[in-house]
């Protein structure tokens, strides 16, 4: 039945995404997080729907004969250079050249999604039709796990697909967290004229924290924790947010079971949990791994090939400052990096880690001053909140990915592109906009209906001068 659903539905979504490439961009983010082949089992599980999107959504903005302006910026910038670093790392790789490939080709894939946003998106309904894919993936998903974990009374352990982008639990709720803010910018501004829609927001936020406690993710609680406060020190509607987040509590308190309180109390004492420990072992390696590749690293997976681990295991206790503790990197099998930013690091040395670090940072000031003169300007709310719920999107990623190798994910790198949508094009026009109004209110000549009525002339006939004058 799915499978006919979805064949059904696909030469209407075709015909759409080849009249408006933008509902391109949007399909290719929604088959990049939902992976729609894991839900059909038949003839429609062997089509590359995501490869069929991103085909058409090229095609389409070629065929296009009103391209926007190119503008890529300094997100654009340190986006596409990060990505050269790459090439070059992966030619220089430690790993197996077919495997620092394989991964070469998936980032190239998410860079090119980022370059499409920016080429393809160019006004608000773009951007929010973008914003919808990315709630009718990551936010479907987490509804219906949400749902299974609160039937079950919390006893549902909550993970992603196997083979999926989102597959790990600890990335899928990072991704969760992520997806908040997105839901809270459209409740805004569809939820005002939608009950449907404002329940469904609603309870899409509701079941998206309940879906990173399903995962019994300690990096995806703090992640949660510190998003609920920076997004309540950046929000001006403090009233709804303090309802909502008690009732959450409230409501979350029943379904926390015993495993999840002590898994997350071991956040307290770090250096005492032997999983945390492990990951600062594979923090510590791939920090050797980038003092002695230090500009382009080992290349895509090198840390979890075995033979480059078990070399950098042998100068473990050089660099005494950093972790010499009881746990000693593992003799059978490499690791995950387990952080963005080691993952970076090791992998693209430390001139990678700069300009991706450059990518996060400039994406995150660039969402921050587009908010701040927004407000100045008085423009509409709607670019304001925006603008906010992009920028804790981005800084849920940086918070939450120290403890996980998720570096080049596809989501963020969307949230990069529509950061430089809004910044070039979307604050610029909605500038002139009402710098245009502002003029016309002013050089528009009073109406004639508000113009003094002139006074009639007095007729005076020549009989009434002559009786004057006599």
């Amino acid at each position: 039945m799915r499978d006919l659903f979805l064949l059904a539905l696909l030469p209407i979504m075709l015909y759409a995404m080849v009249q408006r490439p933008f509902i391109a961009v949007g399909m290719w983010v929604w088959t990049a997080l939902f992976f729609p082949n894991g839900w059909v089992y038949g003839m429609a599980g062997h089509i590359r729907y995501n490869l069929l999107f991103t085909a058409v959504a090229i095609l389409g903005y070629l065929a296009y004969k009103h391209k926007p302006k190119v503008q890529l910026g300094m997100i654009g910038s340190f986006v596409l250079l990060f990505f050269l670093w790459t090439c070059i790392s992966t030619a220089t790789t430690l790993a197996p050249s077919d495997i620092s490939l394989e991964y070469l080709t998936r980032f190239f894939k998410v860079v090119m999604l980022f370059v499409f946003v920016a080429l393809t998106i160019q006004d608000k309904l773009h951007v929010d039709f973008v914003l919808w894919c990315l709630v009718l993936s990551v936010g479907f998903y987490a509804d219906l796990e949400a749902l299974k974990f609160l039937a079950s009374g919390g006893g549902h352990n909550i993970a992603g697909m196997p083979g999926h982008v989102l597959g790990d639990r600890n990335e899928l709720s990072l991704a969760f967290v992520m997806t908040l803010p997105v839901c809270y910018y459209l409740l805004g501004e569809y939820g005002k004229t939608s009950k449907v829609l404002r329940l469904g927001l609603l309870g899409t936020m509701a079941l998206l924290v309940f879906g990173v406690i399903g995962t019994q993710s300690r990096g995806g609680f703090v992640a949660l924790i510190a998003l609920g406060g920076y997004m309540y020190m950046k929000s001006e509607r403090k009233v709804l947010l303090t309802v909502l987040i008690v009732a959450l509590v409230v409501a979350t308190l029943p379904f926390i079971s015993a495993d999840y309180t002590s898994r997350i109390d071991t956040i307290g004492a770090a250096n005492e949990d032997a999983s945390f420990m492990s990951r600062v072992v594979s923090w510590k390696l791939s920090f050797i791994m980038a003092m002695k590749h230090p500009f382009f690293g080992g290349g895509f997976k090198s840390l979890e090939y075995f033979p480059v681990w078990s070399d950098l295991s042998r100068d473990f206790f050089s660099y005494p400052w950093f972790y010499t503790g009881h746990l000693t990197p593992n003799t059978t099998v490499g690791r995950a990096a387990h952080s963005v930013y080691f993952q970076v690091m090791g992998e693209q040395g430390f001139g990678g880690l700069i300009l991706y670090l450059g990518c996060l940072a400039s994406a995150f000031l660039k969402a921050g001053a587009v908010a701040r003169r927004a407000k100045r300007a008085s423009a509409p709310e709607w670019l304001r909140t925006l603008s906010t719920m992009l920028q804790l999107s981005i800084f849920a990623f940086a918070l939450g990915g120290a403890a996980l190798s998720f570096a080049y994910v596809d989501l963020i790198f969307c949230l990069f592109g529509l950061v430089l949508v809004i910044e070039k094009r979307l604050l610029p026009a909605t500038l002139a906009r009402m710098e245009a109004e502002r003029a016309a209110a002013v050089s528009t000549p009073p109406s004639a209906s508000s113009a003094p009525h002139p006074v009639p002339a007095r007729t005076v006939s020549a009989s009434t001068i002559a009786v004057q004058q006599v």
